[in-house]
């Protein structure tokens, strides 16, 4: 899919209170293989891909497109944030809602932590500043509690549920105003783990 927006990038590194938000680098190939195998990840994803045909598929720099995070803690990859073109063949596709879908995988091992707050919420200061107005959309299972969660701190609003997948999905949107505040202030409080806790997945 062709990328439309006029989104200059890359941006220089984005620093937060804990993490770093930065373009892909071949060293993040093999956390993106993890991220995307994993079982716990994929639950609500439909299911992990399979590893054989990840390392097969994944170019040595993944994710080299506009809007395409990697989040790393104390030099490790925990994850990643993607501000994509939305999907017109998605099922309850709404594309005068908004073209820029948000979209996020971390580790297990860095769940719980309010790092995807963190790391959403920066990334998507980002985007307003680099298309003030835009609005940005969410689809995620209403299963998804964790997802769901992470909806209401970031401030998206709920816009209509459908069935899709053998599953119930939720689509909301966000519209940035200024002084806009979500809850990432509420993760500094939170315990912190050591990098020696997700390392095991850049060396998969």
């Amino acid at each position: 899919m062709t990328d439309l927006r006029p989104l200059a990038w890359p941006p220089a590194p984005i620093k937060t209170e804990r993490l770093i938000l930065r373009e892909s680098e071949a060293r993040d190939r093999a956390a993106v293989i993890e991220l995307n195998a994993s079982p716990e990840v994929g639950t609500y994803l439909g299911g992990p891909r399979p590893r054989a045909e990840l390392e097969r598929t994944v170019p040595e720099v993944p994710g080299r497109r506009p809007g395409f995070f990697v989040v790393e803690l104390d030099g490790t990859t925990i994850g990643t944030i993607q501000l994509d073109p939305q999907d017109p063949e998605r099922p309850g596709n709404r594309l005068e809602a908004g073209e820029t879908e948000l979209g996020y995988l971390f580790l297990p091992e860095a769940w719980g932590y309010g790092y995807a707050t963190e790391a959403c919420t920066a990334a998507l200061d980002w985007f307003a500043d680099a298309l003030p107005g835009e609005p940005v959309v969410l689809y995620t299972q209403t299963a998804n509690v964790r997802s769901m969660r992470l909806a209401a701190k970031l401030g998206f609003s709920e816009l209509e549920r459908f069935t899709a997948y053998g599953a119930e999905q939720w689509f909301g949107v966000l519209h940035k105003i200024p002084g806009w505040q979500s809850a990432a202030s509420s993760c500094k409080d939170r315990e912190r783990p050591s990098a020696t806790s997700v390392a095991r997945t850049t060396t998969s």
